[in-house]
């Protein structure tokens, strides 16, 4: 546990706030290892339905701590070490995108560098109107982490992708809206509050269904072709053909009710 993750439970919510208010939430090792331990029991824990990613104090990331760089932190260590530390924090990107949950980042003021990679790794963005994305690596001179170079191309394409790395415009929420970039943007300080409203349905849904359709949904994004994702589909409708879940969905839609799913 670390005071820099504030972890709550809403129902079958599960709301994880970033909390560095004074550095903009950005990344510490304790916050990045913690969040990485919860992504990783979230996945697995039946009770979690869904979710949500935010930050403290009007910031959601300011991704890499800017400062700790500028005092040498991390520079005594071998470049195999910090690339096998850095590649084990990245997987909080990974755990967000593969998780069989829906996930959504509610964005307020400044998401930037690596902070802007993790809500690109969510299923979901919900942004304020005055919050402000960009990809910032290009200003420090580093290439960029945390997998943003894939969500964005996969989200916008290559060309548009290239444009916001090796520029690095600060673009607003209202903006990522109009472009594809975020799923909705809200008034300012209405971001998770909208976040836990659009979440409601998705942890009322039938997770074992919408874990399928995510991993169906990630394969096609990811490259695989019309056959594997075909296969797929029949592997994971099939399965879903014998839940608990699906007979309720049934019997529910003949009386005329609203089923309650249970995630079996």
């Amino acid at each position: 546990m670390t005071d820099d993750l504030l972890i709550e439970r809403k129902g079958g919510i599960l709301v994880l706030t970033l909390n560095r208010p004074d550095r903009r939430n950005a990344m510490s090792r304790p916050m990045i290892f913690g969040l990485h331990d919860e992504l990783e029991k979230a996945a697995e824990d039946p009770e979690v339905r869904a979710v949500i990613l935010t930050g403290a104090g009007g910031a959601f990331c300011a991704g890499g701590d800017v400062k700790a760089m500028n005092e040498g932190s991390g520079r005594d260590q071998s470049f195999y070490e910090q690339r096998r530390n850095l590649r084990h924090r990245m997987d909080c990107s990974r755990l967000l995108h593969e998780m069989p949950k829906p996930t959504i980042a509610a964005i307020e003021g400044a998401a930037a560098g690596a902070g802007l990679s993790l809500a690109l790794a969510c299923d979901f963005r919900i942004a304020s109107d005055t919050a402000k994305l960009t990809t910032a690596f290009a200003k420090v001179a580093l290439s960029g982490d945390f997998g943003g170079t894939y969500f964005l191309t996969q989200i916008l394409g290559t060309a548009k992708a290239k444009e916001l790395y090796l520029f690095s415009p600060v673009i607003s929420g209202k903006e990522a809206e109009r472009i594809g970039l975020v799923t909705r943007a809200v008034d300012a300080g209405a971001a998770l509050d909208e976040a836990l409203t659009f979440a409601a349905p998705l942890a009322e849904g039938a997770p074992l269904a919408l874990g399928r359709m995510k991993q169906n949904l990630n394969l096609a994004a990811g490259g695989g072709s019309l056959v594997e994702v075909m296969d797929l589909e029949a592997d994971n409708h099939t399965c879903s053909t014998d839940t608990k879940d699906h007979r309720e969905a049934a019997a529910a839609f003949v009386e005329k009710r609203k089923p309650a799913f249970r995630g079996s």
